[in-house]
């Protein structure tokens, strides 16, 4: 009896060392323009050439700008990082999806809807949120610079085999309870180290109910746990969401395919090192008040005193509220909002476009917030404008972007001033993240929207 996990640890282990170090296969790896060009610079001194190239994907998408893209980027260190990964898959015959490409976009949002992503598969990228991969059944983490070289040159990677853990959760969400609420509660309960060390398989009548989109968000978030990756069998719902893309299998491969999928699920009996399980009705619409993803609470508490913090965590949730400008025993409903980032690899699918504009279709956006509204990828794009959502964005006094990573992180021009709050649906609200002072309150599209046509935090269920 095994999980899902070992199923497909062990069937890409290539070799073990005696002191338990494992060689493992990997079936693809993602590059984008960051974590790569020491990898490449290392394989030019070696002599080295790509293993399998035909299992490496590249593309720019942390520090692409959102507007004018059919323009020279004008941040000389960007522009030369992006330059450098388009030489670099030239030079080394890989596939590069470069600006204004289609399949351009976030590498974690492209990779799932094009099927490179596939169930059992062992993908890595030199990025944390690789976990996101996890929703559609595979292993997936992020790695080092020094590991990507590793795996250009060799398709393989040294490992420690991680412990596993299961987080159930079931029952039915309620009304405006979205994944990205489901993930900052589990963040929240968990901690932010709860789950190091660990393999996390979500699993559940609650994880069962959602969406491919839904389920790539919480998986997303799996390393603001602490956690080295995670996953979710895949079922119908990700046999549907692959069926039609375009590196998915096709023909009889693809029935093979789905019978193979079909067995990657965890045994009846199987252990795992840990278990934990939650109630999918104890979870309300989640924000964060602090700077890291698990100092989150529903949006009609108020932020925790601090008499209820533990003693050794004092001195460092003073320092968040201070950062923040907050005060401990506060309501977090009502504080003010200048800027509302929609997107990331996180939450810029077309599920959250939809959520965000079910919010804001009829209104305006008010008037003293700024808000990035940016696609996770020209094919993202492209379902906003034949849905429609597009012109209920422009009526409500909304800007569609082009795609990338825009405000998840200050590695482009979206960057949000020094002392500046921003209700952001990215992944992180770690000091400065968003920009050198800039203050990050996570939540999710429908929070988001409720703030930026109200111009203040609001809990979106009141939202007529």
């Amino acid at each position: 009896m095994k999980t899902l996990f070992e199923k497909i640890w062990r069937k890409h282990v290539v070799d073990t060392l005696p002191d338990g170090t494992v060689q493992l296969y990997i079936d693809r790896l993602y590059c984008h323009e960051v974590t790569s060009p020491q990898a490449f610079a290392g394989l030019r001194t070696r002599g080295l050439k790509p293993f399998r190239p035909q299992q490496i994907t590249c593309m720019p998408d942390h520090n692409i700008p959102t507007l004018e893209q059919d323009r020279p980027i004008e941040d000389a260190v960007s522009r030369n990082q992006v330059d450098t990964l388009k030489k670099n898959a030239a030079d080394f015959g890989l596939t590069h999806y470069g600006l204004l490409h289609p399949k351009n976009g976030i590498i974690h949002v492209v990779g799932p809807e094009n099927g490179l992503t596939q169930p059992g598969m062992t993908i890595v990228c030199g990025d944390s949120h690789t976990s996101t991969h996890g929703a559609m059944g595979a292993i997936a983490f992020g790695i080092g610079t020094s590991e990507v070289e590793m795996t250009l040159a060799t398709q393989c990677l040294l490992q420690q085999k991680p412990e596993t853990m299961r987080i159930t959760v079931d029952g039915r969400l309620k009304p405006g309870v979205t994944a990205k609420d489901v993930a900052l509660y589990l963040i929240r309960q968990m901690t932010t180290g709860g789950a190091t060390g660990y393999f996390v398989e979500y699993a559940g009548e609650t994880i069962r109910r959602m969406t491919m989109d839904e389920r790539l968000t919480l998986c997303n978030l799996s390393i603001e746990m602490g956690a080295r990756g995670g996953m979710i069998a895949p079922d119908d719902v990700t046999f549907a969401y692959l069926k039609d893309a375009e590196f998915a299998p096709k023909g009889d491969d693809w029935n093979r395919a789905v019978a193979y999928w079909c067995t990657l699920r965890t045994d009846d009996g199987a252990v795992f090192d840990r278990e934990v399980s939650f109630r999918a009705e104890d979870i309300e619409p989640m924000i964060t008040y602090g700077t890291n993803p698990g100092m989150g609470i529903g949006i009609g508490e108020t932020i925790p005193t601090l008499e209820s913090i533990d003693a050794a965590g004092r001195a460092s949730f003073r320092k968040a509220l201070d950062y923040m400008g907050f005060k401990a025993g506060e309501p977090i409903a009502g504080k003010p909002v200048d800027y509302v980032f929609l997107g990331s690899c996180t939450n810029g699918r077309i599920e959250d476009f939809r959520a965000f504009a079910s919010v804001v279709k009829g209104k305006k956006k008010a008037a003293g917030v700024t808000a990035w509204l940016v696609p996770g990828s020209w094919a993202v794009e492209k379902q906003i404008r034949a849905g429609g959502i597009d012109r209920i964005l422009a009526e409500a006094g909304f800007e569609l972007r082009q795609p990338g990573c825009s405000a998840c992180l200050a590695m482009n021009d979206d960057k949000v001033p020094a002392g500046r709050y921003a209700v952001s649906t990215s992944n992180r609200n770690f000091e400065g993240r968003q920009g050198p002072g800039a203050r990050t309150l996570l939540a999710g599209p429908l929070v988001a929207a409720a703030a930026a046509v109200t111009g203040k935090i609001t809990d979106p269920r009141i939202m007529g």
